[in-house]
């Protein structure tokens, strides 16, 4: 089973940004309290030192040309990673920000994997 917490509905690109993109994107706007921005920057710097990017294994995995739409998704079993999402969301909630939860057995064609995420390209979009 894999979990991907992303926006119901599409960017002007027809991607749904998730958790982090989002959450990101207000702080691009400066529009997160001090307190957010501690958050944020805090745990960011935690998922950097202990979860893969994937374009830092393969480049091409993000690439628009290459796998357009490629979205990660949480591996269930990646407890240790899913755990701090709450605080995440707490920030898109007090923006208004709708962020919304996905489960899925078979999110897409996986384009990438590792011990806690994959990236997919949706099938409907193959």
């Amino acid at each position: 089973m894999y979990v991907r917490f992303q926006s119901p509905v599409p960017n002007r690109r027809g991607i749904y940004p998730g958790v982090f993109g989002l959450v990101n994107a207000l702080a691009k706007q400066g529009r997160l309290s001090d307190a957010e921005e501690a958050f944020r920057r805090e745990n960011n710097a935690w998922y950097e030192a202990n979860f893969t990017d994937p374009a830092t294994v393969d480049p091409t995995v993000y690439d628009r040309a290459v796998n357009p739409e490629a979205a990660a998704w949480f591996k269930a079993s990646a407890g240790h990673l899913i755990r701090r999402v709450p605080g995440y969301l707490a920030i898109l909630a007090a923006h208004g920000v709708e962020c919304i939860r996905l489960e899925s057995a078979d999110p897409g064609r996986i384009i990438y994997e590792d011990d806690d995420q994959v990236v997919v390209v949706p099938r409907a979009i193959e």
